[in-house]
């Protein structure tokens, strides 16, 4: 936690979500570790995140929005594979997204409220 901001580390608008020092707004490289940063309008949202997960987590679409293709796939077979009752793991996730316990997208963005 930032003892002049309150935020955590890397959670602000300006500073590094790898290292947590300090930017500028405008910056797209961190110049202290060299990470990419990327602006608020790119964060995917929690609640579309969430209820996509809710709703439609058998076929993994809050994986695909967050950008973990991979799992979304997977969600996919698990799914057809036990004639749906592998659903129950998108639903968990969407809730568990909206509780805020998974927070981040595949490239490591926190999600926006």
């Amino acid at each position: 936690m930032c003892t002049q901001c309150g935020f955590a580390k890397g959670a602000g608008s300006v500073y590094c979500p790898s290292c947590g020092e300090t930017t500028n707004e405008g910056a797209q490289v961190c110049v202290k570790c060299g990470t990419t940063l990327h602006s608020a309008n790119e964060q995917k949202s929690k609640i579309a995140a969430g209820l996509l997960g809710i709703f439609l987590g058998g076929f993994g679409v809050h994986r695909f929005y967050l950008g973990y293709i991979g799992l979304g796939i997977a969600q996919i077979v698990v799914t057809l594979i036990t004639c749906g009752i592998g659903s129950l793991w998108g639903f968990i996730e969407g809730i568990l997204i909206l509780t805020g316990n998974m927070n981040q997208d595949a490239e490591g963005r926190p999600l926006k409220e």
